[in-house]
């Protein structure tokens, strides 16, 4: 899967305001509708949000990877976010989150939603990659992190 394909300049916010899960994740959705791919807003955040209530997706290494599956997409759309500060997830590691990257997935597609996920969660066994994300200036900056070899 080419990660730039998927992550452009838009879909990245260097600075998310919010401080708790809930404020991420409505902050992600809104940041994902910049793509123009969700039909459906508040149904693409209801997806978010039934998916956070069965299981957090807040992993380990101050990361989390939420995501829903929703007809309001036709195709997978992907956002990432960074806070300023670290935000409870309920994350594996019971840490705060301050990298967040989000995808909205078509409910008759799974093979790209998994592809993403599984690619995204190699990315960040390196913590020099994740100082690096911490520490960009630009989402172009992101991106390049995200999609150079490891």
């Amino acid at each position: 899967m080419d990660l730039k394909s998927i992550l452009t300049p838009e879909l990245v916010a260097l600075n998310l305001e919010g401080t708790n899960k809930e404020a991420i994740i409505k902050e992600l959705v809104a940041l994902a509708a910049r793509s123009g791919k969700i039909s459906d807003t508040e149904e693409a955040l209801r997806s978010v949000f039934e998916r956070e209530r069965q299981m957090s997706t807040g992993m380990k290494h101050g990361i989390a990877i939420p995501h829903g599956k929703t007809w309001a997409v036709r195709e997978l759309v992907a956002c990432i976010g960074i806070a300023r500060e670290p935000v409870d997830f309920d994350a594996l590691d019971r840490q705060g989150c301050r990298i967040f990257i989000m995808t909205i997935s078509p409910l008759d597609k799974t093979g790209p939603h998994l592809q993403f996920l599984a690619e995204v969660g190699l990315l960040f066994r390196s913590a020099e990659k994740r100082e690096a994300l911490l520490a960009a200036r630009t989402p172009e900056e992101v991106i390049s992190i995200l999609t150079s070899a490891a």
